[in-house]
């Protein structure tokens, strides 16, 4: 199949056809216009590469696999409107009927404050120790074996969940706010490890150069170049994995006991059923990530400005 465009013929003339010495398209393949030849352009359709094979493959595999499971799914005799209208009922009394019975609002705000507490802490741990290892992971840096050892050992700890960190130290520290910090501690170095490590990356090798040049030693570099051209990536990220360590440590009050709101919404949803309460509770948690959010667009905002 031959598509043909004109290109650079005056009107009322013809383009030029084709002669007979003119190439024909390889087997299995078709002109579909990246050819030009006398005003015509014709192009190759190119055939499937392996990547856009696999990817194609993987897709109708998923789709045969989700039709599969729909069509053989045992309901059990659920009468699937009436789920969707209790379950919108349920939202409804969530949303809009709030109210608590079984703790008070400075109640529920000193729990905020604990979550927050526990946020902020294992923020603070895994940024300090990221810090380090995000320069020794950084290419620019360090030496290539060394930012390899690094890069691995933070992959295979993102790689983990983070409550199942926590379950694997509560092992050893036993349910708590103790295992909850360390777990949370220790997914957040590794994360933001690469976060730094590529931030550093980022930067321009030519200024690094110019500070060698000059006998500036590995120290001066860091403290006068790096960490300040890179300052808003630094804080961009952390505020990021802060706000992630509020919702996982949300979730942490509630399967490894480490208090907070995180246990009065467990409680509430699981131990007395009671959406009120549910909702009251997701009302302080999203008000209190609004707050971050803007707190971090803030100073973000200040920290350019100074620079």
């Amino acid at each position: 199949m031959i598509e043909i465009e004109s290109i650079g013929v005056e009107p009322g003339t013809h383009p030029a056809a084709p002669g007979p010495l003119d190439p024909a398209p390889p087997p299995g393949r078709a002109w579909r216009g990246s050819r030009k030849r006398d005003g015509l352009s014709l192009n190759m359709a190119k055939p499937l590469d392996k990547a856009a094979l696999a990817i194609r493959l993987t897709l109708l595999v998923l789709a045969v696999t989700t039709i599969y499971a729909l069509l053989t799914m045992d309901d059990q005799g659920i009468n699937i409107l009436k789920a969707i209208l209790d379950t919108l009922s349920n939202f409804k009394t969530i949303f809009f009927q709030p109210y608590s019975q079984h703790f008070t609002v400075w109640q529920a705000f000193c729990e905020i404050v604990i979550t927050l507490g526990l946020a902020f802490l294992t923020t603070l741990f895994g940024g300090v120790i990221a810090l380090f290892l995000g320069l020794m992971a950084a290419q620019n840096l360090s030496p290539k074996c060394l930012t390899n050892v690094i890069k691995s050992f933070v992959a295979f700890i993102r790689a983990v969940p983070t409550i199942l960190w926590v379950l694997i130290f509560a092992v050893a520290a036993g349910l708590g706010s103790t295992a909850a910090v360390i777990g949370l501690t220790f997914h957040s170095v590794a994360y933001l490890t690469k976060a730094y490590s590529e931030s550093f990356e980022d930067l321009d090798r030519s200024v690094i150069e110019a500070l060698m040049a000059t006998g500036a030693n590995w120290w001066q570099i860091v403290f006068q170049a790096v960490i300040p051209s890179t300052a808003t990536y630094l804080l961009s990220w952390t505020f990021l994995r802060f706000e992630i360590n509020f919702a996982n440590a949300v979730a942490m009050g509630a399967a490894a006991g480490a208090a907070g709101i995180g246990f009065d919404l467990f409680m509430a949803g699981e131990y007395y059923f009671n959406l009120h309460e549910v909702g009251l509770i997701t009302y302080f948690i999203l008000a209190f990530a609004i707050v971050l959010e803007m707190l971090a667009t803030n100073m973000k905002s200040k920290l350019l400005k100074k620079a």
